[in-house]
């Protein structure tokens, strides 16, 4: 493979303060304006459910796992990380003690391990080290879209390619909805196109419990496409913030939503608006 087409990198701030679009809010506005708002502005917590509690837990695991020397970083060590990552997200937050004691510490943590099992048949985190693990990233693009996230992992090879890597504890997407699944990934590209100058060779999915890895290749080209798109989405949030004017969008995915009480689609009334963030108070929740 040779190397990835590079560019002049961005010299305009970081988006480090203030509003900012991540990939997961974005995709919240685009499929409902009003559960946007009720999350990124009016910060109506939600109730973890455990799925997403263990996603957090591995991903700990294996930011811990690579900040072991290579020669540590085997199985046995690998699963002896489950119980201490779990107990510092627990001391962090209080509230997912509930949702994994309802069902058990003992499971939880044999399903955890699981994952971090089926890692290894995917990767082996002894051959390499890499550049950085959870790590944020941010830009504010030249139309001043300020674009902020965290990337599970970033490799870069001895040949100067970059790799993007995003860890899933869920099951692979069907094949129409794999394109919200690279739509984070192609997200974080932009940013290291723009920060670095340089196009990631690869973008990587690795899905722990399925056993496979999604891989996919952008170009310049595509990368500055997608930089429109999350350009027009930023202007069109921005815009329904400074009139407060985010309906509701019913669809499918209502049935999942914790919001529905607040829905005027389900006979709810939202809290009264209020405003959009100041710029020094407002950061983007963790994806």
């Amino acid at each position: 493979m040779s190397a990835p087409p590079t560019a002049t990198p961005s010299e305009l701030p970081a988006a480090s303060s203030g509003p900012a679009l991540s990939p997961s809010r974005a995709m919240d506005f685009r499929q409902c304006p009003l559960k946007y708002r009720l999350r990124a502005i009016d910060r109506i917590p939600e109730t973890p459910g455990r799925a997403a509690v263990r996603g957090t837990v591995v991903h700990s695991v294996l930011e811990a796992l690579y900040g072991l020397p290579r020669g540590d970083r085997v199985p046995d060590r690998a699963l002896t990380l489950a119980e201490p990552a779990w107990l510092r997200l627990l001391e962090d937050r209080p509230e997912v003690g509930a949702v994994v004691e309802s069902g058990g510490l003992a499971p939880f943590l044999d399903e955890v391990s699981g994952l971090v099992r089926g890692y290894y048949r995917l990767e082996n985190p002894t051959g390499f080290d890499p550049e950085s693990c959870e790590s944020l990233v941010e830009v504010r693009l030249e139309d001043g879209s300020p674009l902020r996230g965290y990337v599970d992992r970033i490799d870069i090879a001895p040949d100067g390619r970059l790799r993007v890597v995003d860890y899933k504890t869920g099951r692979v997407p069907a094949p129409d909805a794999e394109q919200r699944a690279l739509f984070q990934l192609k997200f974080y590209a932009l940013i290291v196109y723009r920060t670095r100058g340089v196009v990631p060779a690869q973008l990587r999915l690795i899905y722990l419990g399925a056993d496979e890895i999604l891989t996919y290749t952008p170009d310049a080209g595509e990368l500055e496409r997608f930089e429109r798109i999350v350009s027009a989405l930023w202007t069109a949030i921005t815009a329904a913030g400074r009139d407060g004017d985010f309906p509701p969008q019913p669809g499918w995915m209502c049935k999942f939503c914790e919001y529905q009480p607040l829905c005027p689609a389900f006979g709810g009334t939202p809290p009264p608006y209020p405003g959009w963030p100041a710029d020094t108070a407002a950061t983007v929740p963790r994806p």
